[in-house]
């Protein structure tokens, strides 16, 4: 069999799931999508996604009109294929810091039920160390000729088709040579461009997911504990972040000090890495995770404590003006959006609060109705006694200060993500405050 006649399922189409299943079909597979919601199957079978990720609602519909991509709710639809890629989502669960497996749990068991002789389920979801070993133990369970690998992902949100057509890496824990080969001969063109590979075991393959994002989370952290003792100190973050980033063994990327990171991995990923060590025995190892989560939410209150600073202690009636919904920009993921989060806890002490964002607007309103929201920048800055801009996306910086001042009632803002050319909004006679610069 020929690498582009393996016939490939992907269980689940969120995020992950349905950027994964388009970049698979766009490099000659046949692939099929299964999810049990008929809505969200539904409007992908259309060549539609619902959400925002750049270039991926093109090639998706690409795919979908090729006939190399279909979607599916039955589990039996896909019983032909050859390789299983499970792609749901590990959220935190409500009462801990644990991940939710249920997902999961649930895919392994419908997969297995259909998978056919000689197939191989490919884990990619985040998941604690040591379940791909249980799911693995299960399938042969159910199953004893399929089998069952993991291959992590490594996707930044808004550049995740690029991510995944020309990874930076291809880590792949497996327990025989067999599966390994089927892998490479799904990841064929990766090779022939010399992406790194990486056979680990089931464990390591695991590991090295949450261990980047904790020292990912780490270095957002260490730049903002850094900003803190600036401020204290009189010093500017901005230079000094700057400075240390020549260092070859630092680096200056994640170097930029702001309201910290949210959405749906880094934050999750990191409780859940805390909590799967003191499972294991060795919670003392990750220590640090704790304050590196500490400092990152505290970021988020600093904001709010310059805007007390710059208005007054007592926010009711105030108008305060949100740029910003999403939790980085390129994106309308709002879950855990530190520029949510400052929002809502202003509004709840009474202030006013508008919130402008290019993509986020309907998710960030589905889930935090309480708050105001307008369609342009002018309209959000109206009478607005402060300005925060709390997420990077292009169209923020290239602001005109001169031009937006004669919206505002007070022509204050604070740069979340020291993101804003300083210099232009004081030279246009804004009151300007960032986090970690004097």
């Amino acid at each position: 069999m020929t690498s582009m006649a393996l016939k490939i399922s992907v269980i689940g189409t969120g995020y992950l799931g349905a950027t994964h299943a388009a970049c698979m079909a766009s490099l000659g597979f046949h692939v099929i999508g299964v999810d049990v919601d008929p809505a969200k199957i539904a409007l992908l079978q259309k060549g539609e996604i619902p959400f925002y990720e750049p270039g991926l609602d093109t090639l998706l519909a690409e795919q979908v009109q090729s006939g190399r991509l279909t979607f599916t709710t039955k589990f039996s639809d896909v019983a032909d294929c050859d390789i299983h890629f499970l792609c749901v989502g590990t959220p935190q669960v409500t009462d801990g810091l644990a991940a939710d497996l249920t997902f999961v749990n649930a895919s392994l068991e419908e997969v297995g039920a259909i998978a056919k002789d000689g197939s191989l389920v490919v884990g990619k979801s985040t998941v604690p160390v040591g379940t791909a070993a249980r799911l693995r133990a299960r399938l042969l369970e159910i199953n004893p000729k399929a089998d069952l690998a993991w291959n992590p992902e490594f996707l930044r949100e808004g550049f995740a088709v690029e991510d995944t057509l020309h990874p930076n890496r291809l880590v792949v824990g497996v327990t025989n040579d067999r599966a390994e080969e089927i892998l490479k001969e799904v990841y064929a063109s990766n090779i022939a461009e010399n992406t790194p590979w990486v056979r680990a075991d089931l464990p390591t393959a695991e590991l090295v997911k949450v261990a980047a994002n904790s020292f990912l989370a780490t270095k957002i952290s260490f730049i903002n504990a850094m900003a803190e003792i600036c401020e204290a100190a009189g010093g500017d973050v901005t230079v000094l972040a700057k400075a240390i980033g020549y260092d070859p063994r630092i680096g200056s990327r994640f170097l930029q000090a702001g309201i910290g990171f949210g959405g749906g991995c880094l934050p999750k990923d990191i409780r859940a890495f805390m909590a799967r060590a003191e499972e294991l025995g060795a919670s003392q190892a990750l220590e640090f995770l704790r304050e590196i989560d500490s400092i990152n939410l505290r970021a988020r209150q600093r904001v709010i404590e310059l805007v007390r600073r710059d208005l007054t202690e007592d926010l009711r009636g105030k108008k305060v003006a949100v740029l910003g919904a999403a939790f980085k920009p390129d994106s309308d993921d709002v879950r855990d959006s530190p520029a949510l989060d400052i929002a809502v806890q202003i509004q709840a002490a009474g202030a006013i609060v508008t919130v402008h964002d290019p993509k986020a607007m309907e998710p960030a309103a589905k889930r935090f109705p309480v708050l105001n929201f307008a369609q342009s920048i002018e309209e959000c800055v109206q009478d607005a006694e402060i300005v925060l801009h709390l997420t990077e996306w292009k169209m923020y910086r290239e602001i005109d200060p001169l031009a937006l001042k004669s919206y505002v009632a007070n022509a204050i803002i604070i740069d979340g993500r020291n993101a804003l050319d300083r210099e232009k909004w004081l030279e246009a006679g804004w009151k300007f405050r960032a986090l970690g610069r004097a």
